[in-house]
């Protein structure tokens, strides 16, 4: 497997990744703020940009070329503050906790220096065609070992 920037040197990230998103007018409510229903879709686009970035491939790659699926198992997000078309939404992404087959990652939105949004969010390795269960490849588990980020 393929390594990203970070993954190459197979050590820690020095700085924690951060997805840059454009939040846009057609991703408002008539409240003039981002749809609830964007909020999930920002935080799973900034982990697919962390999976790209730090492994080197994303998910459509991940499910075509080595047939593993990555299905979310759980999503969990508290609001803070509205998101807005105002400034750039920076997601910063963590992966929190590599299991057998099943990996834990937080994202945290913020706008401006304010946190908008944080979630937690869980999926699981699976054989893509049979969506059955499977442990993470042993090449991208050597990879994502060394991801876990340990908050002090």
């Amino acid at each position: 497997m393929k390594c990203g920037k970070a993954g190459a040197t197979m050590s820690k990230p020095i700085e924690p990744f951060v997805h840059d998103i454009r939040v846009g007018w057609a991703d408002c409510d008539p409240a003039m703020i981002a749809f609830t229903g964007r909020i999930p879709y920002f935080a799973l686009e900034s982990i697919d940009a962390w999976w790209e970035y730090f492994v080197g491939v994303n998910w459509y790659e991940l499910n075509l070329d080595r047939d593993i699926g990555t299905p979310f198992v759980h999503m969990s997000l508290d609001f803070r503050t509205p998101v807005t078309p105002r400034h750039k939404l920076k997601c910063q992404v963590k992966l929190l906790k590599v299991g057998k087959s099943s990996l834990r990652f937080s994202v945290r939105g913020s706008q401006n220096g304010i946190l908008c949004f944080e979630g937690e969010f869980v999926t699981v390795t699976v054989v893509a065609k049979t969506m059955r269960s499977q442990p993470s490849p042993p090449d991208l588990r050597e990879i994502l070992d060394l991801l876990v980020t340990v908050d002090e």
